[in-house]
């Protein structure tokens, strides 16, 4: 079973569709209901077989993080786990709106935090298990306007590092995944006809042949960019 979060839509979505296509059950969450039944019905209409299921949740809250957990473990144990629940907002530490770091911190690394520490226990139990967690070529370097959102990155960089070194004991296998530009809503009304930037299949197509490894291997980091560099 693959639990998925932040996967209406762009790179979540590309990862549910990734693992559909090989026989795996997949649980998705998002805000949106509306947008989540549209992405469950979009993959049904590539595989009409597919085992996905929808839980609408604002990961941003701590009560719907335990919601939404508690509701994965309702459906089994997970074999895989993708913090990819995010939100990018522009702007500088210095003049940012007044609750700006709250809002992205809960979302982009409280969200990951917590939703780990509730689907653990059972992934210990079976002794197997892989988290990836979505972090950013954000977490390498600070750059104008990367403000809070990159701290946000260099949180998760940060926790997914001690928990590969947590877990590594255990057999629960930990990657970090680094994008550069991905075409996704970050980027909407961004002219890709040039295929400057990376397409949302190339982070899930990494992300599967992450899990499809021997138990002894595991690649712990990915770093990924646009072949001409970042913009």
């Amino acid at each position: 079973m693959v639990v998925i979060t932040g996967a209406s839509k762009g790179i979540g979505k590309a990862v549910a569709t990734a693992f559909v296509s090989v026989g795996k059950k997949v649980l998705i969450c998002s805000r949106s209901e509306a947008n989540l039944l549209a992405t469950v019905a979009d993959i049904k209409s590539i595989y009409p077989e597919a085992n996905i299921l929808s839980f609408a949740a604002d990961l941003s809250k701590r009560e719907e993080i335990k919601r939404f957990g508690e509701w994965c473990l309702q459906q089994g144990t997970p074999e895989v786990l993708v913090n990819n629940a995010g939100v990018y907002l522009p702007g500088s530490i210095v003049d940012e709106a007044e609750g700006n770091m709250e809002h992205i911190m809960n979302l982009n690394f409280f969200s990951a935090y917590h939703l780990t520490r509730l689907l653990l226990p059972s992934m210990r139990a079976a002794q197997k298990g892989h988290v990836f967690n979505m972090c950013s070529i954000a977490a390498f370097d600070a750059y104008d306007g990367g403000g809070s959102y990159s701290i946000s990155k260099y949180a998760l960089h940060g926790f997914n590092t001690n928990l590969r070194h947590e877990l590594k004991n255990s057999a629960i296998k930990v990657t970090a995944i680094f994008p550069g530009a991905v075409h996704t809503d970050s980027w909407a009304g961004y002219d890709n006809s040039d295929k400057r930037i990376m397409e949302v299949t190339d982070i899930s197509a990494m992300i599967l042949a992450a899990t499809q490894l021997s138990a002894q291997a595991v690649v712990e980091e990915i770093i990924i960019r646009p072949q001409l560099g970042d913009l």
